[in-house]
């Protein structure tokens, strides 16, 4: 993790998507890990607190919420203070994230369709592009846009992620045009080009290849077009 003194993170086993080109997918697909009760969670956050993590950044934490609030009342009871990230694919429901009010400090959701057609495809589920989007609302209602320390370390906010995929399957510009139109022009965004064929993606066509450095800027180009300036600069603040 890139900070001084990094993002001390916890990986949940298994992911409510099932997206055909994981890059994790022994963990969000195969269930690699291992179970442990909401104590030893508990202590988990207590010794990453104590190697000095500027937060505690829980990786696809949707479908352990409850777990992960048990765990977070007994760490408090043992000392917990630190911020925490809710590092999540995106496809929350709102009626969950209001039970986190207040308890997250730092929401760090993908947003990676804008059809629901490809969402289904790729990732087998449904309507993924309005609950998505339902999601980053309610998300930065609680949470606002991204606010950071003098020394670049993000303290609250929001901070939205966006995978550019091969032949426009991420529908990049309806995500640019609703973050600029409903939700921030201020909405730190990070246009990831890191996409390569993973897992299952060589089963279909459009995913067997990098994409290329013209469709990685013309993702940033449509982002500068609808108003969206505040990217990711690379190293420029704490990746929580």
């Amino acid at each position: 993790m890139v900070g001084r003194r990094g993002s001390g993170t916890i990986f949940f086993t298994w992911c409510n998507l099932r997206c055909q080109y994981c890059q994790n997918y022994s963990i969000s697909q195969l269930g690699e890990g291992e179970e442990v009760e909401d104590e030893k969670l508990a202590q988990m956050m207590l010794s990453l607190q104590a190697m000095g993590c500027h937060n505690i950044n829980f990786v696809s934490p949707t479908h352990v919420v409850p777990q992960i609030l048990s765990a977070l009342s007994i760490a408090i009871k043992g000392g917990f203070r630190m911020p925490l990230v809710y590092n999540t694919g995106g496809y929350d429901s709102v009626e969950t994230l209001q039970l986190l009010d207040g308890i997250f400090d730092i929401y760090m959701p993908d947003m990676k369709y804008s059809d629901e057609k490809v969402a289904r495809e790729l990732s087998g589920i449904k309507n993924y592009p309005q609950v998505n989007q339902d999601a980053v609302k309610e998300m930065h209602r609680q949470a606002g846009d991204l606010v950071v320390d003098e020394h670049g370390v993000a303290q609250r906010g929001i901070i939205l992620r966006h995978l550019v995929l091969p032949q426009g399957l991420a529908g990049s510009e309806e995500t640019f045009r609703f973050l600029a139109q409903e939700i921030s022009k201020d909405t730190y965004l990070n246009i990831m080009d890191q996409y390569h064929p993973c897992y299952k993606a060589y089963d279909h066509p459009q995913l067997g290849c990098r994409i290329t450095g013209e469709e990685y800027q013309e993702a940033i180009q449509l982002a500068l077009h609808y108003g969206l300036r505040r990217l990711d600069a690379r190293r420029a603040w704490v990746l929580p």
